[in-house]
């Protein structure tokens, strides 16, 4: 098929790469303009522009697809679907019935579960048992549009959202290759309304680690929150984020350091496999709490 693929960032990639190695035709890349990055602030293309370009691909870098220019050079591509993942862009309705067969979104929840920007972070700090991949039919509304294929897969007790990342990503780019090889006998299921929720983008105020909580809801707030933005407390002042753990067994007043990087939490207690100090690389705990001059009596 001729297609339009619209992704931005590195969740994006596999997808793009997956079209391409089943040999669909890509008619355009569109993905969010560069930004500023690194300490020269220089314009840095995102990771699918990156990759689009080493494949030899056109790109384009519309800062909206508002304007009936950006629509109309859209509409010029001729192509029968638009492939989007993790764009970040509004899709205008001009834009959406464009492509012969219009508009397939990669998203990495099971719909109705966690419309919107921050699934996967929210299914592992909600403690969701399962998430999956929908690939799903688009329409004006936040990933409200008919799902074409579904699959389900577990998080595992230690997953991170990073970890999550990465199998989703994978999971999408296959899928999506099957819908479009299977797309003329693909039924749209409509979602129903019992079910919905909404997966907010993540604030960094959600990041700062309250010990007095159970360690149930600690646990998943470090998993769902790494690597990005990252769980964080203090450790004697300085900022610590904490990227992995597990929950344990353990009691202690809240924050206090019982066994190497056991904490103890309100109730219960976490285990801190992987931690990270400011302008430090992340690292096991051991090496960790070797590269400490004394071992502090708690994390506040």
């Amino acid at each position: 098929m001729r297609v339009v693929f619209m992704g931005t960032p590195d969740f994006s990639v596999p997808v793009l790469d997956a079209l391409v190695a089943a040999g669909h035709e890509i008619a355009c890349v569109y993905c969010q303009p560069p930004r500023p990055a690194g300490r020269g602030k220089k314009p840095r293309p995102t990771p699918v522009h990156a990759r689009a370009e080493a494949l030899g691909l056109p790109v384009r870098h519309p800062a909206s697809l508002r304007e009936p220019q950006a629509q109309a050079a859209f509409a010029a591509l001729n192509a029968d679907v638009a492939v989007v993942v993790a764009y970040g862009l509004i899709l205008p309705q001009q834009v959406l019935d464009a492509p012969e067969h219009g508009c397939l979104n990669i998203h990495a929840s099971l719909l109705p579960r966690w419309r919107g920007a921050a699934p996967i972070h929210r299914a592992i700090m909600a403690g969701d048992a399962e998430t999956g991949v929908c690939i799903m039919q688009m329409e004006a509304g936040l990933d409200t549009g008919p799902v074409l294929m579904r699959e389900a897969t577990p998080i595992g007790a230690e997953e991170t959202t990073g970890d999550l990342h990465e199998r989703l990503s994978q999971m999408g780019a296959r899928l999506i290759v099957e819908a479009l090889d299977r797309r003329a006998s693909l039924v749209p299921q409509p979602q129903p309304d019992a079910g919905v929720t909404y997966a907010a983008k993540i604030d960094k105020s959600e990041a700062r680690i309250d010990w007095t909580r159970a360690a149930e809801e600690i646990d998943r707030q470090i998993r769902g929150l790494s690597p990005f933005p990252g769980a964080w407390c203090e450790m004697e002042g300085e900022r610590i984020k904490l990227l992995r753990c597990r929950r344990t067994e353990g009691r202690g007043a809240p924050g206090a350091l019982l066994d190497g990087l056991t904490v103890a939490c309100g109730t219960g207690a976490i285990e801190i496999i992987e931690a990270q100090r400011q302008g430090k690389r992340p690292m096991p705990a051991a090496d960790f709490l070797r590269g400490l001059h004394s071992r502090p009596a708690r994390l506040d």
